[in-house]
């Protein structure tokens, strides 16, 4: 991170030297020794003026790629101070779904404002691509795509890609259809060259072709393109007509979005990343609002929890050594806990686990947790009994230890496996549910164990 950082700052300063001194020959030579992505990291840095030196030097692919990779205000603010004719050529050369990705996130005036510096027929087909909710298939793809009909030949394919490759997102995968453009076969590229000239294509196409509904949710669609390791997915409507195609670079997007989405789950909170288009007032009001549920329900296991230790206050009086351990149990109980619940959810999330795999996901948990639990509960109850020399003391703990630790396993794997049975996301079983859980059992075990034993033995 540290060489990335450093190397940001030498671009920066480099550019920054050239545009000072007006050396645009040497500017343009070393923009273009560069990958678009870092003249995007390092935008912001840039004033006005600096930016649009550089929009006039640079290449219009170059320029429309460093604008597919800025945050939507950042491409409607840089967009806005380009002149007319700069703006058309860029977004001419924009993929479409990038387009819907940066337009999803700006006021109805400004995506108007910026459909009349576009083409019309893609302003048309970018209108259809806002229509569908922005996590599905539909919100995802681009209908920039190259299909063909069945009964070309390979010489005939080949002409037609040449024609039509240029507009194309990718011509790695050419989808044929029927006569009523139901989507019928894929064909890759490799397939096509390496067939004789007078080879029909339905005679070296992919029958058995995998596809996704533009109704589809995009974990799902995630799902499908890392299962069969496809480059692009075609989209179908309810008719199995291909209307696009999602190819591999949105479907990272959509692994990293739906990562940080379960990651916030676990933390307890429904909040991601702060929007720019709203103030700070109302980016703190929202974090709070999806904090605070999560945090309340913890409060009220806090309180059951002290109801618990009120209620064995008795015992708790006459061997104040069991406080000691308290937060021992409750800790290692916690950590079982989650540590179970963060694998079953990503199991379910990667589909690892289906009905059949229940019993075995529960046997496989429930086992390691007796194992671990053994083991800690022996180094625990000796330490205890180092420490207090009471025998009773270190059965007590050692026994509960170990009860807690198959329970907590036990509650962090059957929670999310509930949870899914009943279409609810699994990763709302996030740690502070299984943890406020967890230290409730965790308590009543241990008291329960230490008047039991200490009535009988003590």
């Amino acid at each position: 991170m540290m060489e990335q950082n450093n190397r940001e700052i030498e671009i920066l300063e480099e550019i920054k030297s050239l545009i000072l001194f007006k050396e645009f020959d040497a500017l343009l030579e070393y923009l273009e020794s560069l990958h678009y992505i870092d003249i995007a990291d390092i935008m912001d840095e840039f004033d006005k003026e600096e930016k649009n030196t550089l929009f006039e030097l640079i290449p219009i692919e170059f320029a429309s790629g460093i604008l597919e990779e800025l945050e939507p205000k950042a491409f409607s603010n840089l967009l806005k101070d380009l002149d007319d004719r700069k703006k058309y050529l860029i977004l001419d050369e924009m993929s479409q779904d990038d387009i819907v990705d940066k337009l999803e996130d700006l006021s109805d005036a400004r995506i108007i404002e910026i459909f009349k510096h576009m083409d019309i027929e893609d302003s048309r087909m970018i209108k259809k691509l806002l229509a569908y909710e922005s996590d599905v298939a539909g919100g995802l793809m681009t209908s920039e795509f190259v299909s063909m009909p069945e009964d070309m030949s390979k010489a005939e394919a080949l002409e037609y890609l040449k024609t039509n490759a240029p507009d194309a997102e990718t011509i790695y995968y050419t989808f044929v259809v029927d006569n009523q453009r139901k989507l019928v076969g894929v064909l890759s590229l490799r397939d096509l060259i390496l067939a004789e000239n007078d080879t029909k294509i339905v005679e070296i196409m992919h029958k058995n072709v995998i596809s996704v509904n533009v109704y589809d949710d995009q974990e799902e669609v995630a799902q499908v393109v890392s299962k069969y390791d496809l480059l692009a997915v075609p989209v179908v409507n309810n008719f199995d007509k291909i209307v696009g195609i999602i190819t591999v670079d949105d479907i990272i997007d959509v692994i990293e979005e739906e990562a940080t989405e379960d990651i916030m789950k676990f933390a307890g909170t429904t909040e991601n990343d702060t929007s720019e288009e709203n103030t700070v007032f109302e980016n703190i009001i929202s974090s709070t609002k999806a904090r605070l549920p999560w945090l309340i329900i913890t409060v009220f296991g806090g309180l059951v929890s002290a109801s618990i230790v009120r209620h064995f206050q008795g015992v708790l009086n006459a061997n104040t050594v069991l406080a000691l351990f308290m937060p021992l149990l409750a800790g290692m109980g916690g950590n079982v806990g989650t540590q179970s619940s963060t694998i079953t959810v990503r199991n379910i999330a990667v589909g690892s686990i289906e009905t059949r795999d229940i019993p075995i996901t529960l046997f496989h948990e429930i086992t390691v947790g007796i194992i671990v639990g053994i083991i800690c509960a022996t180094v625990v109850a000796i330490a205890s009994y180092i420490l207090n020399g009471e025998l009773i003391i270190s059965l007590i703990v050692g026994i509960s230890m170990t009860a807690n630790i198959i329970t907590a396993a036990t509650i962090g794997t059957v929670v999310p496996l509930v949870f899914k049975k009943i279409n609810v996301d699994p990763a709302i079983a996030s740690a502070p549910f299984i943890s406020t859980t967890v230290d409730i059992t965790s308590l009543t075990i241990y008291f329960s164990m230490a008047t039991f034993l200490i009535s009988k033995f003590g």
